[in-house]
């Protein structure tokens, strides 16, 4: 049985202009991602942010981090 999940709103905008800032992925990061990608719920524009976030990653343009915040 999977949880239920619930993204605060704006969430996923948020770590998109976040990570491009910082240009880094942190933990805390990686699990907003992992709730988000479980939600079924996403609009399409944060379904977008998602694929712009890993093609970015995937790209090399951010990296991934062993940080728990970019707010250190």
């Amino acid at each position: 049985m999977m949880p239920n999940l619930n993204l605060l709103p704006g969430a996923i905008i948020e770590m998109l202009a976040t990570t491009a800032h910082t240009h880094s992925l942190t933990q805390a990061d990686r699990y907003g991602l992992m709730a988000a990608i479980l939600d079924e719920s996403l609009s399409e524009e944060e379904r977008r942010c998602i694929d712009r976030m890993l093609r970015s990653l995937l790209r090399g343009k951010i990296e991934i981090v062993n940080e728990v915040s970019a707010l250190a």
